[in-house]
């Protein structure tokens, strides 16, 4: 399953990053592209691709979501390119997520998520797992064996003693 949490996009930095590690006054991150680390201060804007979502008439469907429209309707191809016509990427997002709020998103939005889609199928990021819904049978079985749960015995609170300064305390 792709896990957008530890993927990062750094206002006013290009490409994504993975993240590494938490640090003092900031965190530490690795480009996708060069592998290179470096610290990203606490005071830039920094988002997970987890908290990233796309606005819609109705809701904001999770970037994780769009993604994965992406990948199915691309036939698990590559989406087209970010320096295409605005018009061939207005297109394509009307395609992958027809309701999505044509005032609110923005082209250079389209631009960047036609990038991150694009790098991380070039790096085999993207991985969907189908959710399967639980088996009935299986949920009734163990609904059947359930045991019944033991009482608690009720606490008796402890007894109080007396210190040397005349105070209470618990044991």
């Amino acid at each position: 399953m792709m896990d957008l949490k530890e993927i990062m996009s750094v206002s006013g930095q290009s490409g994504l990053f993975r993240f590494i590690s938490q640090g003092r006054n900031g965190i530490i991150v690795e480009s996708f592209a060069d592998k290179k680390r470096t610290f990203i201060n606490a005071s830039s804007k920094v988002s997970s691709l987890e908290d990233i979502a796309i606005f819609t008439a109705d809701e904001e469907v999770p970037l994780k979501k769009v993604m994965q429209n992406i990948f199915e309707k691309e036939n698990g191809g590559p989406a087209p390119d970010p320096k295409s016509n605005p018009d061939v990427l207005r297109d394509f997002m009307l395609k992958v997520l027809p309701d999505y709020d044509q005032e609110r998103v923005y082209i250079s939005d389209i631009k960047k998520l036609v990038t991150w889609y694009n790098t991380l199928l070039s790096l085999n990021m993207l991985e969907f797992e189908e959710e399967k819904p639980a088996e009935p049978a299986k949920e009734e079985a163990a609904v059947k064996e359930k045991k019944p749960v033991k009482e608690a015995k009720e606490k008796q609170p402890a007894p109080k003693k007396k210190t040397t300064k005349g105070t209470t305390e618990k044991k």
